[in-house]
């Protein structure tokens, strides 16, 4: 799994769309090798990450849990914590 796509479900405050469509654009980036696509290719990688983004949004709206949300600064400390300790500071 890429690591530059971030875990969207079951936070506070809620995903935004502008969170999915960046998670989505990095798939996209990554199962075509592409950061930036040529003229030819432009318009397939757009309807990809457009085409992702909106099943992602519907997935997360149609998932539940009992669990409570996780709080976005917690989760953000945690992983620089160890990213801190994996790396070094």
């Amino acid at each position: 799994m890429c690591r530059n796509i971030k875990n969207l479900f079951n936070f506070e405050p809620p995903v935004t769309e502008d969170e999915v469509r960046a998670s989505s654009l990095q798939y996209v980036r990554k199962i075509s090798g592409f950061n930036k696509p040529s003229k030819a290719n432009e318009a397939a990688f757009e309807a990809a990450v457009e085409e992702i983004a909106s099943i992602s949004s519907r997935l997360l709206r149609s998932l539940e849990t009992n669990a409570p949300p996780k709080h976005r600064e917690e989760e953000a400390a945690k992983a620089r914590a160890r990213a801190a300790e994996r790396f070094g500071d």
